[in-house]
């Protein structure tokens, strides 16, 4: 072979390799540049209800000082992926939807689901009665371990029928899941669905097959069940459906008993939750449950509710990080929360709507993926419920004027659900001063939403900055945000 024809061939080879390592390069994310921002705003005592109250334009940042208030936000660090918001469609809920006309329950389907409204896509229900319900009921008749007359003809009259018409607009994004408050008496050692009592040990694989014979029922409907809790509330003795169990119990039916069967009957794409109560004991249930290699394998993560507050306390978020942090392959989805005692001169309070604003930045900035609220529609009494467990809704209906009245609580929860769409990451927040409450979420599409929430009397001027640009805002007292940029 010529030297020149050896030159060549070394040239083409080395021309290739080079070229080809450069083809395999991929360049830098572009960092992200915030330049319009859109500001949508709630405030007490004004007619703005998610209201678009301005457009800014960011400028290049300046090092804050430290007496100026900020919110800052890096969206190179992003944690979980955001599951969705929504309510849950009880019984109550549907009965008083009969009620309603049917202009009236086309505006209430709307005002939730609607692309124009707060855009839900979570609906959870209870796996037969629970205390906002009429009266308590099962789907099988007395002493039937068998499950020979289960039946969910019940649950045809009104639940079902509400159910389908907002699945029909919320579409392929629709998570649905179950909770059962009780089961039947005769399997309990109380022999009552109501005050507490256990699960009997002999009945833990009827138990079991009746959650899959309720997802069967229910998908012959139509409806595609994402998942379900294992016990709504497992350790309060109620004066409505309520059923205890301990941790061990709980991962004892799990692992030997409701996994195995939905392995069983093909149910892998079901997805269940433990514990379904309060942050406060929370983490001795994750404990018990998630460190137990076979009982882990079946739960997709831990669900809670916010009552903890209701003899007094404060909300326990450092526990929900905790278990985060302990456990990061598990999902926390917050599952129930409402404003307690009803008054129905108070439908106007805006500490409740705050109490809403402020439990899920502080739940999605400790990882929780989903909010769920309580029920959906109330009438003007506050229930329906059978035990006269009477609570706030977002929207209530006065059966007495067929009016649906709007409470501020409806619009907070708006701030996130109408923005932040579902598989959004959510992205580093921090403010400089406790007065000011914030949570961000990154959409698919690359925009961002930042959540600011003032509970003071005083309005509050701040920065946004984000990356190394910012802009100056405000926020009046007692109001929040919602920013799109």
């Amino acid at each position: 072979m010529k030297k020149t024809t050896i030159y060549i061939v070394c040239i083409v080879f080395l021309t290739s390799c080079f070229g080809k390592k450069k083809e395999e390069l991929k360049p830098e994310k572009e960092e992200f540049k915030a330049k319009n921002l859109t500001i949508y705003t709630t405030t007490e005592n004004t007619n703005l209800k998610i209201s678009l109250t301005d457009k800014k334009v960011f400028t290049d940042m300046k090092q804050p000082l430290e007496t100026e208030i900020a919110i800052l936000v890096n969206p190179k660090k992003q944690f979980q992926s955001f599951l969705g918001i929504g309510g849950a469609i009880t019984d109550a809920s549907a009965e008083v939807f009969a009620k309603l006309p049917k202009n009236k329950q086309e505006e209430l389907l709307t005002a939730y689901y609607g692309n124009t409204g707060n855009n839900y896509n979570i609906i959870r229900t209870s796996i037969h009665s629970c205390d906002f319900s009429s009266g308590s009921h099962t789907y099988v008749d007395d002493n039937d371990p068998k499950l020979k007359s289960f039946s969910i003809r019940r649950d045809l009259r009104h639940r079902i029928p509400m159910i389908k018409k907002a699945q029909k607009i919320i579409g392929e994004d629709l998570i649905f899941y179950a909770s059962p408050w009780s089961p039947p008496a005769f399997m309990k050692s109380n022999k009552n669905m109501l005050q507490g009592g256990k699960l009997l040990k002999e009945y833990y694989q009827p138990w079991a097959d009746y959650f899959v014979k309720f997802i069967q029922e229910y998908e012959k409907e139509g409806i595609p069940i994402w998942g379900v809790t294992i016990q709504n509330e497992p350790m309060a003795k109620q004066r409505w459906e309520s059923c205890i169990y301990t941790a061990e119990e709980e991962k004892d039916f799990l692992k030997n008993y409701l996994g195995p069967t939905f392995e069983k009957v093909g149910f892998q794409d079901k997805n269940i939750v433990v514990w379904d109560h309060n942050r406060d004991l929370i983490s001795h249930r994750a404990n018990t449950i998630f460190d137990d290699p076979e009982a882990s394998k079946y739960a997709w993560g831990i669900g809670f509710h916010w009552y903890e507050t209701w003899t007094g306390g404060e909300p326990k978020y450092d526990n929900l990080k905790n278990i985060k942090e302990s456990y990061p392959d598990k999902n926390l989805l917050f599952t129930e929360g409402c404003q307690e005692s009803f008054d129905e001169n108070h439908y106007n309070r805006w500490s409740n709507a705050e109490r809403y604003g402020s439990s899920m930045i502080n739940d999605f900035n400790s990882g929780t993926v989903g909010w769920t609220d309580w029920n959906i529609l109330l009438d003007q009494t506050g229930g329906p419920n059978h035990v006269n467990n009477l609570c706030f809704a977002p929207i209530h209906a006065d059966l007495r004027t067929k009016e649906l009245i709007y409470t501020p609580s409806y619009y907070y929860i708006g701030h996130f659900s109408k923005f932040i769409k579902p598989n959004a990451k959510r992205i580093s927040t921090t403010c400089t001063r406790s007065t000011l409450e914030s949570t961000s979420f990154q959409n698919l599409d690359g925009k961002i939403t930042t959540v600011v929430m003032n509970k003071t009397d005083s309005e509050i001027n701040y920065k946004l900055i984000v990356n190394n640009r910012e802009v100056s805002l405000s926020i009046a007292s007692h109001a929040i945000q919602t920013l799109i940029y």
